[in-house]
């Protein structure tokens, strides 16, 4: 399903936000307007292969004219310090030193950079979202796992091999669940889909919608849910201290439900001094920051080339 906007440009940009169970993608102008999105499932199983086939078959329905010359793309886990390679995605199955830059870019015609999806997701909320005019922000994607991305002194903190931030994988709980990274109890595993599948039998949309006509249990639900996830934003904001800390991802949608409890968990955790000024919200831009942030960094890296140049 793609949807059109009039607009034209000399050098516009490709942004793809590829997750577990959905690909977002959108073409934007230089400046971030956007101009065409679509939104597809992700190929089940989510291998490599068939992701790889996926994204060439938007790209090409999304940009028939090939207006875009540059594509970024946000994927759940780290890159290589090229931005080339996706290292291992742990939701995604046989993603491990991935060349998907280097696979795409003949079949696209087009130069192609990656990044991580959380950090996507700042970047975006810092171009043209709730971020902005903020130098110190922690964003957590919330769905089906749990991502984020770091900005300091608003520059993005990648760390010295490109593989920050990963704030879901912190360990909260030494005896939780076990995670795909190989941790045990991490945040993602008390704040992802598949956490909130362990707290009710209700799918997230089905509590949502149940917590926002009033029905206690899921008003309940929601408060236990936003009182583990405050637990591990406790340690994020003990780390970073930062001015904001964003709630983005499928789940975010839920956030009037879960913030209060949220913010009472970090309230009584964080020593005042700590927590100075700080604001916790859902993202403004909704499930659309990552593929924004991705088309911002897409510009940043590669600078809007033509791919032959």
């Amino acid at each position: 399903m793609t949807s059109d906007a009039s607009g034209h440009s000399s050098s516009q940009v490709i942004g793809i936000d590829l997750g577990g169970t959905a690909i977002k993608l959108a073409r934007f102008s230089r400046s971030g307007d956007l101009l065409a999105e679509a939104q597809l499932p992700t190929p089940q199983p989510a291998v490599p292969g068939a992701v790889t086939m996926a994204l060439c078959e938007a790209v090409e329905e999304l940009d028939p004219q090939r207006l875009a010359a540059v594509v970024g793309i946000g994927l759940p886990g780290p890159m290589d310090a090229a931005a080339r390679v996706a290292r291992v995605c742990i939701n995604l199955p046989g993603w491990e030193e991935v060349p998907l830059a280097d696979w795409l870019e003949p079949r696209l015609e087009r130069r192609v950079t990656l990044a991580n999806d959380g950090n996507c997701a700042v970047v975006g909320e810092a171009w043209r979202g709730a971020a902005q005019g903020y130098g110190d922000v922690v964003l957590l994607t919330l769905g089906t796992g749990v991502g984020g991305g770091v900005l300091l002194n608003g520059s993005l903190f990648t760390g010295h091999n490109g593989a920050a931030a990963e704030p879901g994988l912190i360990g909260v709980d030494p005896e939780g669940p076990a995670c795909n990274s190989g941790n045990r109890g991490s945040l993602e595993q008390f704040a992802s889909i598949g956490a909130l599948r362990r707290l009710s039998e209700r799918e997230p949309r089905e509590l949502g919608r149940a917590a926002a006509a009033g029905d206690p249990e899921a008003l309940a639900v929601w408060e236990r849910y936003g009182s583990s996830l405050g637990v591990g934003i406790t340690s994020l904001v003990y780390m970073f201290t930062p001015q904001l800390v964003l709630l983005g991802g499928g789940l975010a949608g839920a956030a009037p439900h879960f913030l209060p409890a949220l913010r009472r968990e970090v309230e009584s955790r964080v020593q005042a001094v700590s927590r100075e000024g700080l604001r916790i919200e859902a993202c403004a831009l909704g499930n659309g920051a990552g593929r924004l942030g991705a088309a911002r960094l897409a510009l940043q890296r590669l600078g809007g080339m033509m791919s032959d140049s």
